[in-house]
């Protein structure tokens, strides 16, 4: 979807996905190359109207990786909040941001990022129009990309998420 806010100093909300895999030798990280900025990133983009950011996630991965949320468990820290009345609970973002999208600093993003974890190669391929430039990449092969081929805080919370989130979090089914 198209952005919703389109004049200088709005923002728009956003949830991404970092999912790991873990039937390499090592934890790997799934990046794409984003088909109009042609750098690597993780899955995700814009909630739609009508949508939480839970549901944006669902069709976000399924859109631009093939994975579907049965063939992957959520990543949770252990000390979260696990219930809550009144109001539906969702999965706790490993990071939420706010960051220019434009270079002229006019248009922001605010992001929820998600952390996943898949067994396997996904059953779906991406959708048409969907970059098929995947990439699973290590730790080290992530702190060796070029400046020009990834944002440095997509860098941070990628290596945050490989290497201490994949450790340290709960593991909950996604559906």
């Amino acid at each position: 979807m198209a952005h919703i806010h389109t004049n200088s100093g709005e923002y728009d909300l956003t949830a991404s996905a970092f999912v790991v895999r873990d039937d390499f030798a090592e934890p790997r990280l799934l990046l794409h190359m984003h088909k109009k900025l042609h750098v690597l990133l993780q899955p995700g983009g814009h909630v739609e109207l009508g949508e939480n950011p839970w549901q944006a996630i669902e069709h976000e991965l399924r859109e631009e990786s093939g994975y579907t949320f049965d063939e992957l468990e959520v990543l949770q820290a252990k000390d979260r909040l696990r219930s809550i009345t009144g109001a539906q609970l969702h999965p706790t973002p490993v990071v939420v941001n706010t960051h220019n999208f434009d270079t002229e600093g006019n248009h922001r993003h605010t992001d929820m990022s998600f952390a996943f974890l898949a067994h396997g190669e996904p059953s779906l391929s991406p959708e048409d129009g969907e970059s098929n430039d995947i990439r699973w990449l290590s730790s080290e092969q992530l702190a060796t990309l070029d400046n020009t081929e990834i944002f440095e805080n997509v860098r941070e919370i990628g290596q945050y998420v490989l290497n201490h989130v994949y450790f340290e979090w709960e593991r909950s089914s996604a559906e």
